[in-house]
């Protein structure tokens, strides 16, 4: 019996779902540019109702970023229905490149580019990004830090304006060993992707790409999320993103946004593809996969009954649709158990009579039996696996016996009633629905 709790167990774990490293990914709407951003050009003409987006890596505590790439199996996406805003005056490729004080010059803070964590270049101090709401020392961007007095909008789709949070904090641990390649032409020094001002795009794909450093926690230790990305545009984004994180032991894990060829050098998180895909979470479900980035049930259609499939066995279980052959139970090979428990129908020892119904039955059943003599009575119900799930003593009994049984918080399945009757014993089976 122990062996098949065992193995239960051990099933049912394997449709649990693991603690991921990557807890989520997180999509903020950083600012909406207005008719007042549109009248500066200075760094480009930023047009109204361009929004841009900041796209965090919330990991559990404990693991660091250190990578953001595309190789042979997975393509680095990030893309847009609408071409990207790119600042011509002080803009840069990669956050971690742009000076403090540009960020106080016309729209330099909302232009696009890549990171990991770092939104400043290394200094004193160094900024690293943060969701606003999460952003208590103020702002140096916007309004009156602005030398245009731009970025004032105060629209209540970007929660707090960049006036009074601009998702900027420093840490303590500055990172090191940056190493970029696939944006920057290396002999030009220039970048012509989506994230260069030299050419406008809505689209970066690539599998030779990637930027890394020594690794980055989250400004926040207990919701370390990372910044991997600033993007602005008037379209709807989408992306896919591969990362290599830091794992507490030192060693390193990659993650992918789509899984490929070198499953077992990498894990699938469906939160790095993004707009996140929802299904089935419930491990109780045929449906379920952990990989879904958010809970559908609607998706969750076919429970997972666990029992014998094996007509030809004495406990078989019409509604399974798990089979556990190891459960099924045979006359002279029953898995060290006790097989007038698992297969009543081949017990003998039926000296009296016993009524149940209704089978199938959702709540309740009923159970009726005749004592001649006053006798002890007990009624056990039994799974089909034999463990006990009802153990009712009925106490001195005599004449005509009816017990009427809450059946409702049993999982579907065939359960077998045993009623005991002084040194008699009466075996019946029912269906739970």
């Amino acid at each position: 019996m122990k062996r098949i709790a065992f193995l239960i167990t051990m099933l049912i774990a394997t449709y649990a779902q693991a603690q991921d490293a990557i807890k989520k990914v997180i999509v903020e709407t950083y600012y909406v540019s207005d008719a007042n951003d549109a009248t500066d050009t200075t760094g480009g003409l930023l047009e109204i109702g361009s929004k841009t987006y900041r796209i965090y890596v919330q990991l559990t505590p404990g693991y660091k970023l250190k990578k953001v790439y595309g190789d042979v199996n997975h393509a680095l996406k990030i893309s847009s229905t609408e071409n990207f805003f790119n600042n011509t005056d002080r803009g840069k490729s990669f956050g971690k490149d742009i000076n403090k004080n540009y960020y106080q010059n016309n729209t330099t803070a909302v232009d696009t580019w890549l990171t990991i964590g770092q939104t400043t270049k290394s200094g004193s101090p160094t900024y690293f990004g943060v969701l606003k709401s999460f952003d208590n020392n103020g702002s140096f961007i916007g309004g009156t830090h602005n030398d245009k007095g731009l970025l004032i909008n105060n629209a209540s789709v970007m929660g707090l304006p960049l006036t009074l949070a601009d998702g900027m904090d420093t840490m303590s641990a500055v990172p090191s060993n940056w190493l970029d390649n696939g944006f920057v032409d290396l002999i030009s020094g220039v970048d012509s992707s989506v994230f260069g001002s030299t050419k406008a795009g809505n689209e970066f794909i690539s599998n030779n790409a990637y930027l890394q450093n020594s690794g980055v926690s989250g400004v926040h230790s207990d919701s370390n999320q990372v910044l991997v990305a600033q993007l602005t545009t008037k379209g709807d984004i989408s992306f896919e993103l591969n990362v290599e994180l830091l794992n507490p032991d030192g060693t390193s894990t990659k993650y992918v946004a789509v899984q490929g060829l070198d499953s077992l050098d990498s894990h699938h998180s469906g939160w790095l593809k993004y707009p996140f895909e929802c299904g089935c979470k419930d491990p109780d479900y045929f449906e379920y996969n952990s990989e879904y980035a958010c809970s559908d049930q609607s998706a969750c259609q076919t429970l997972i009954v666990f029992g014998c499939m094996d007509p030809l066995s004495c406990n078989y279980n019409p509604l399974a649709n798990y089979n556990l052959a190891s459960l099924c139970c045979y006359p002279g090979n029953c898995a060290d158990r006790d097989i007038s428990l698992v297969c009543p129908s081949l017990s003998q020892e039926k000296t009296m009579s016993m009524n149940l119904f209704p089978s199938p039955a959702s709540n309740q059943i009923t159970i009726q039996t005749t004592v001649n003599d006053y006798e002890d009575a007990r009624i056990v119900v039994y799974n089909s696996y034999g463990i006990i799930e009802f153990d009712n003593k009925l106490g001195s009994v005599a004449g005509d016996i009816t017990h009427e049984l809450n059946i409702s918080k049993l999982e579907q399945g065939v359960y077998m009633v045993r009623m005991y009757i002084g040194n008699s014993v009466m075996n019946k089976t029912f269906i739970k629905l």
